[in-house]
């Protein structure tokens, strides 16, 4: 790791949102000699180029993990198991495979019966992003001050997770280790659930119809802003992280559906004492986000560089 250097070759697989901001951060702090992309679309591919976000761009995974000493998944989950089969007779011994996935249960599953004996799998997923899409959607600058969480299965290389925890670090984020179960449970509340919230309240306005649609739309306070947003994330990356934590969150998604019944009730009735109990219970939880520095969004419009 002399010269900033924590890894020689890096392999990126899918160059959207996440894979590019890992590019450019990468690049941009001099942490990998070299960069390869691989993304099925050649438009993509073209963009990637002019962006110079990587050093080669290729078509196949196979192809960007030749001699690549860390490879990077950044794909919708759904197509971590084939990616994995085709990656392996490639990968070289003691290569370094991690992930960005937002669910690491069904990662471990999908991936590991395809490690071969001598390649170090760390699973990871940066609590960071945006609603945006593609390779113009990255940030250098997106990982800073953001948590990284690695799920390493018991027994793993520790000089592989210490490396992988070292790049990400370097890329200014704040890395952790937990048990995949836990992790999924965890983010099931954070993001998952609010995400599925999102998605509904915008359905909801969606399916009114003629003017009082088009006014909710025209008079959106702050709050039906911020689900639109949300309401916006990438539609494949969300279908597959439901389907792929679905005890999880439907588990959450109970407790949620309790205590909304709950606050109906005190609606109906009046009990104003148990709405202002729990909105009080619930500034504290706004004053925890702010205390830990992650109450900022990401600032838009930085170019990353």
């Amino acid at each position: 790791m002399s010269d900033g250097i924590v890894f020689d070759r890096m392999a990126l697989i899918g160059i959207g949102n996440l894979g590019s901001s890992i590019a450019r951060a990468v690049r941009s702090r001099g942490l990998v000699r070299t960069v390869v992309v691989a993304d099925t679309s050649a438009e993509v591919r073209a963009r990637a180029a002019e962006l110079d976000l990587a050093d080669q761009y290729v078509a196949t995974p196979a192809e960007a993990v030749e001699n690549a000493d860390v490879v990077v998944i950044c794909t919708p989950i759904s197509a971590y198991a084939s990616i994995a089969e085709a990656i392996a007779p490639h990968l070289k011994p003691g290569a370094v495979l991690t992930d960005i996935g937002s669910v690491k249960l069904a990662v471990v599953a999908a991936v590991t019966p395809h490690v071969p004996n001598g390649v170090h799998f760390v699973p990871g997923h940066p609590i960071a992003g945006t609603e945006k899409s593609g390779p113009d959607a990255g940030s250098g600058a997106l990982f800073e001050g953001r948590y990284w969480i690695l799920t390493p299965a018991e027994g793993t290389n520790p000089d592989a997770v210490a490396r992988v925890s070292t790049l990400w670090a370097r890329c200014g984020a704040l890395v952790e280790e937990l048990p995949a179960a836990y992790h999924d449970k965890v983010l099931a509340v954070t993001s998952h659930l609010p995400h599925l919230i999102a998605y509904t309240i915008v359905g909801t306005a969606f399916d009114l119809e003629g003017q009082e649609q088009r006014d909710v739309i025209r008079f959106s306070a702050g709050g039906f802003r911020d689900f639109t947003r949300i309401a916006g994330s990438n539609p494949i990356m969300w279908r597959d992280i439901f389907l792929n934590n679905r005890e999880a969150v439907l588990e959450m998604l109970q407790r949620f559906s309790e205590d909304l019944s709950y606050l109906q009730r005190a609606i109906r009735w009046g009990e104003g004492d148990k709405l202002e109990e729990l909105f009080t219970k619930t500034r504290e939880v706004r004053r925890g986000v702010v205390e830990a520095n992650q109450a900022q969004p990401f600032p838009y419009g930085t170019n990353g560089k």
